[in-house]
C-alpha cells in the first residue's frame, strides 16, 4: 500500500455553485481525516472554482476552457496524473466526465469515481449513455436516494451506484460586516425571505416571482421583503422585466453573485426555494445549520431531508399559489418557525455533515482501490 492516496478532482464548471461547494468541502474534510491523502483539483482557469480555491491551501491546477470540449483540459488531465502519481480520478460534473473519457483514448488512466449531483435523468443518447457506463467508472456517488433511483434507469451495472448525502461543514462564518436590512433599507417590521440560487432553469426563479406576485398584488400582503443571491444568467433580464411589469421593485432585492453568500442566511427570517429540479441544495443544509426555517418545493432529494409540516414545509413545483399559502402560514406562526429550525438543525448534525460525507467517500475510494467492502 502506498504511503499516500493521491486523488485528482475534475471540475469543468465555469461558475460557482452547489457542486463546486461540495468539491471544496470534500477536499477540506478529506485532509482532516487522513494526513496521507493528497487532493489535486483540476478546474477551469479563471472560473468561479479557481477564484474561490485561490484563497485556500488546496493544490489547484487549471486549464483553459474557451470551448465546451477544450483539448487543453484533456492534456492537463494526463500531465497531472503522471506528475502526481494519481490513484483515483474523482469527476464532479458531466463535462469533466466527457474530458476524462476522451483522455482514456490517449493514455491509461487510474479508475474513475463519478459524483452525480442532480436529479436530471441521463439523456437517452448513445454518446451520453456510453460515457456514463464507461468501464473506467467504478463508483457513481449519488447526492440523494432519488438521484440514485433516476440514475439507475440508465446505468447497466447498478452495483456501481451509492448514495452519499453531501451535507455542510460545521465551521461556518456569519457575515457581520454587511447588514442587509440597513443596506437595502428594509423596514424592521418586514419579514425577510431569502433564497440563494443561481439563475438557472433548475432553480425556477419564475415560479418564485409568480409566488411573490400572488402574495403582493393578488392578496395585497406586503409584509415580506424577498432577497435573492446568485449568479446572473441569460434568464435574468426576463426576471427583471417581470419585476418591473408587476411593480415589485420595492419587495425584491437581487444581489447577484456574492462571495460566501451563506454567511447572510442568519439575516433571513425564512429560507425559501422554488426549484423544479434538484439533487439536494447546499442552501437548505446551510439554512439548517443557521437555524432558519425552510420552505421548498418537493423535488429531487429534498423530501429526504424535509418532512412536510414536521421540520419544514414542502410544496409541489410549478404551483406558486401553494408556495404562497405555505409562506403566509409559516410567517404567522413563530413557534412553528422555531420548531422547524431546531429540528432541522439536529437532523443536520446527526445525518448531514461534510465530515460524514468525506468518511463515506473515502470508504468508497478504498473499495475501488483495495476491494474492501
Amino acid at each position: 500500500m502506498k504511503k499516500s492516496l493521491n486523488i485528482l478532482h475534475l471540475s469543468a464548471a465555469k461558475n460557482w455553485g452547489g457542486g463546486e461547494n461540495h468539491l471544496e468541502n470534500l477536499c477540506l474534510e478529506l485532509n482532516l481525516i487522513e494526513n496521507s491523502i493528497k487532493n489535486v483539483i483540476l478546474c477551469v482557469k479563471n472560473g468561479g472554482l479557481h477564484k474561490k480555491l485561490n484563497k485556500t491551501d488546496l493544490l489547484v491546477k487549471t486549464a483553459p476552457m474557451l470551448i465546451k470540449l477544450d483539448l487543453r483540459y484533456v492534456s492537463e488531465i494526463l500531465k497531472v496524473c503522471k506528475k502526481h502519481e494519481i490513484d483515483i480520478i474523482h469527476i464532479h460534473d458531466s463535462t469533466a466526465l466527457t474530458m476524462a473519457v476522451m483522455a482514456t483514448k490517449l493514455s491509461k488512466l487510474p479508475p474513475f469515481v463519478l459524483s452525480k449531483k442532480t436529479s436530471f435523468p441521463i439523456k437517452d443518447r448513445p454518446q451520453t449513455l456510453y460515457k456514463y457506463n464507461h468501464p473506467q467508472i467504478k463508483k457513481i456517488l449519488c447526492v440523494s436516494e432519488r438521484t440514485r433511483q433516476i440514475t439507475a434507469e440508465s446505468i447497466e451495472n447498478k452495483s456501481r451506484l451509492v448514495t452519499i448525502y453531501h451535507g455542510t461543514r460545521m465551521r461556518k462564518t456569519i457575515n457581520h460586516e454587511i447588514n442587509l436590512r440597513e443596506n437595502l433599507k428594509i423596514p424592521k417590521e418586514k419579514i425577510v425571505v431569502g433564497m440563494i440560487a443561481n439563475h438557472i432553469r433548475a432553480k425556477n426563479l419564475q415560479n418564485w416571482l409568480e409566488m411573490i406576485d400572488e402574495i403582493v398584488n393578488k392578496r395585497n400582503d406586503k409584509r415580506f421583503h424577498f432577497i435573492q443571491i446568485g449568479n446572473y444568467t441569460n434568464r435574468t433580464p426576463a426576471y427583471l422585466e417581470f419585476i418591473k411589469e408587476k411593480k415589485l421593485e420595492q419587495q425584491i432585492s437581487f444581489l447577484g453573485f456574492t462571495p460566501d453568500a451563506s454567511g447572510f442566511i442568519p439575516q433571513f427570517d425564512i429560507s425559501l426555494l422554488s426549484s423544479q429540479s434538484e439533487g439536494i441544495p447546499q442552501f437548505i443544509y446551510e439554512s439548517f445549520y443557521f437555524k432558519v426555517s425552510v420552505i421548498s418545493t418537493n423535488v429531487g432529494g429534498i423530501p429526504e431531508i424535509i418532512e412536510d409540516n414536521v421540520n419544514g414545509m414542502l410544496s409541489n413545483p410549478f404551483q406558486p399559489q401553494r408556495l404562497a399559502d405555505k409562506l403566509i402560514a409559516l410567517s404567522q406562526d413563530k413557534d412553528l418557525m422555531e420548531k422547524f429550525a431546531e429540528l432541522s438543525h439536529q437532523k443536520l448534525i446527526k445525518n448531514f455533515t461534510t465530515s460524514k460525507m468525506a468518511e463515506q467517500t473515502l470508504a468508497e475510494y478504498k473499495k475501488v482501490l483495495y476491494g474492501k467492502n
